[in-house]
Formats: structure tokens, sequence, C-alpha cells
């Protein structure tokens, strides 16, 4: 059976503000990106949502971001590889010892928001992320866009790579996602979300925002876990993908 990792974006909630869906969309996910506190999250949330992942039997993993509460992540900000690394170093490691109170370790790590589509097209900053997941843990596996400069940075570090795709983004000619800046960024239909998913994992192909198909690897779908029918949603892509003989599978087993 052909099978795909299914992932989201979690642990997003901080201090007295709830964001998101987590303990539901959990049990239709094989893999959890924990926020680690920069750009959401705080202690409490991170142990927290670990405990429901692993009650769920979902994979974990870190999701360090630019530390920018406010903007969420989601703003481009001026940092040297060096202070790439140190932020990496410091958010799995944290994320890293939460797991361990527990009894688990970690799957992977995913950069967030601004940081995962700045070393998507910045070799240097993509290489410092890579260093750092392979100084913290070289088993650990590093998501990253498919056919981007973090892919690339991962398999020269030597450490296990997945590419992954979104299925609520749209796509441009060269392989990026279209900057949520644009409009169309985000796919809000659920139909042609579905056909897009289904696109890149049976047949390796995307159509970009102007009508241009190309190449794609999925080895894992990002769906986000902090939309208005984000649980509703997820649901649906497992259904779908497991109605078409698509197994939803971790790196783990």
């Amino acid at each position: 059976m052909k099978t795909v990792d299914l992932n989201s974006d979690l642990g997003e909630s901080f201090g007295a503000y709830t964001i998101g869906c987590d303990s539901e969309v959990l049990k239709f996910i094989s893999s959890a990106n924990i926020a680690c506190g920069f750009h959401a999250g705080d202690p409490k949330v991170m142990l927290k949502t670990i405990k429901t992942a692993l009650a769920c039997g979902t994979a974990l993993g870190a999701h360090p971001g630019l530390p920018d509460l406010v903007g969420f992540g989601r703003r481009k900000m001026a940092i040297t590889p060096e202070e790439a690394y140190t932020m990496v170093v410091y958010q799995v490691g944290a994320l890293m010892a939460m797991a361990k109170t527990q009894g688990a370790k970690l799957q992977h790590v995913k950069p967030h928001g601004a940081l995962y589509n700045m070393a998507a097209k910045d070799p240097a900053l993509s290489e410092a992320i890579a260093s750092a997941v392979h100084d913290v843990d070289p088993t650990l596996v590093l998501y990253g866009l498919a056919g981007s400069e973090i892919i690339k940075a991962g398999e020269k570090a030597g450490i296990p790579t997945a590419s992954e795709v979104f299925a609520d983004r749209t796509y441009q000619p060269d392989g990026s996602l279209t900057p949520r800046s644009r409009p169309g960024a985000v796919i809000t239909d659920e139909e042609k979300s579905l056909a897009q998913v289904l696109s890149m994992v049976k047949d390796g192909k995307v159509t970009c925002a102007d009508g241009t198909v190309i190449d794609v690897k999925a080895e894992t779908i990002c769906v986000h876990g902090d939309g208005v029918k984000a649980l509703a949603f997820t649901q649906k892509i497992r259904e779908t993908l497991e109605a078409e003989g698509i197994g939803i599978k971790n790196f783990l087993h």
C-alpha cells in the first residue's frame, strides 16, 4: 500500500489564548509539529500537546520559528546562519526535554513560517538549520518544502529528510508557496484542496497559481490546524486518501 505522512502545526496556544482544536486534529494526523515558544506556544502548552499527541499515537516533532509572538513567526527577520543555528538548537532542545519527561522521543523537526520560507530559498540558512538538527540528534527527520534548499541541506548533512507538500496553499512555478500577502495564497475551497492533494500524492504533480503544472515529491502533507474548518478539513483529507487506497503513516512505523 502506498503511504504518506499527514502533519499539522499544533501547540500554538499561548497563556490565556487558545488557538486551534489540537486534541481533535491529533486524532486524524500521523505527525505533530509542536511550537516551541518562539512564535507560539509556552512550556505548559508544549507539555500538554505532547501528552495529547502520545495518547493519540501521533509522532512528535519540533516546530522552531522566529522569535516573533506578535507576528506569529510569519514576518521575515534579518538573521544570520549562526543565529538560525542557535534558535533551532534551543527550541528543539526544549521540546526534546519536555518529551523526555513523558518517556518519549522526537521524530522530526520542521521550521515554521517565515523561517521555513526564508530557508527554502537560502542555502546558508538551510545548512545552518540542518547542522543544528544533526548536532542535536542526527536521527531526527528534517521536514522541508519539496525540492527546496532545506531538503538539499538535510541530504548534504546526512540526516533523513521528508519532502513536504501543502493541502491548503497554492504554488508558484519555481515550486515555492505563494506568499500569504498575495491574493489566492490560501486555498479555501475544500474540493480544490482535495484534488490538489490527490494529484500531488498519486501523480507527483501540482497545478500552480498561474496554471503551470510542475513535478512535486509528496512524502508528508501539511494541514494547518488553526483554520476555522481545520478539524473537518483534516478528517476529510484522511478519509479521501484512505478511500483511494493510500495509508496514513508517520516515519516511526
